[in-house]
């Protein structure tokens, strides 16, 4: 099972003269991780390498160092800890000691993976997202019953002809709870998913 970050984290470490810092946060967006990936970018510093896995999408970037010996080993180092929906820096000031291509690997991976190691996580539960609707009587019996199955409503319009609503729902709940809607609503409600969320909150 998929884990992610509950809050952001760093960790720092010295070899051989060179000092490297990495940042890790959660995020929910490519977005999201290009913001994070701004905010803490230290102009100061020789190189300033990132990684993010969110869902399918993932991305990372050497800034300068040799191809493959920093981004991907910070990729590695989320995959390899079983993270999604996670943004890691890894910022280097060099020492004036060359590491060598074996040694920023294990330089970017190890501090990208301690940094990690010590984050606090959550399991991330999957998610879909629900385009549903029901009569303005149909709706306050199943407001509290979507609640207890962990169902969130993100989006409620008020229409001539009932509720029109977006409700992301744990993927495990889906199928009883659209056996719900259509017994409270007597087929006459929508339930209709739509495009999971890439990184389910």
């Amino acid at each position: 099972m998929m884990e992610t970050l509950t809050a952001p984290t760093s960790h720092e470490v010295d070899i051989k003269k060179s000092r490297f810092v990495a940042h890790a946060a959660p995020v929910a967006s490519v977005d999201e991780a290009r913001a994070f990936f701004e905010r803490v970018h230290d102009a100061t510093a020789t190189h300033n390498c990132w990684a993010y896995r969110i869902g399918q999408s993932y991305r990372f970037n050497d800034d300068g160092e040799p191809s493959g010996t920093a981004g991907k080993p910070i990729l590695q180092a989320i995959d390899g800890q079983g993270l999604d929906g996670v943004a890691v820096v890894v910022i280097r000031w060099f020492g004036g000691v060359k590491l060598g291509a074996g040694g920023l690997v294990r330089a970017y991976g190890g501090c990208a993976a301690q940094c990690l190691r010590d984050a606090p996580r959550a399991t991330v539960v999957p998610q879909v997202v629900i385009d549903a609707h029901c009569s303005f009587s149909e709706w306050p019996i199943l407001t509290p019953r979507l609640a207890a199955h962990g169902a969130v409503v993100t989006s409620e319009q008020y229409g001539a002809d009932g509720v029109a609503l977006v409700i992301t729902v744990p993927i495990a709940h889906e199928p009883a709870l659209r056996r719900l809607w259509t017994d409270i609503t007597r087929g006459r409600g929508g339930w209709s998913a739509v495009d999971p969320p890439a990184h389910p909150s």
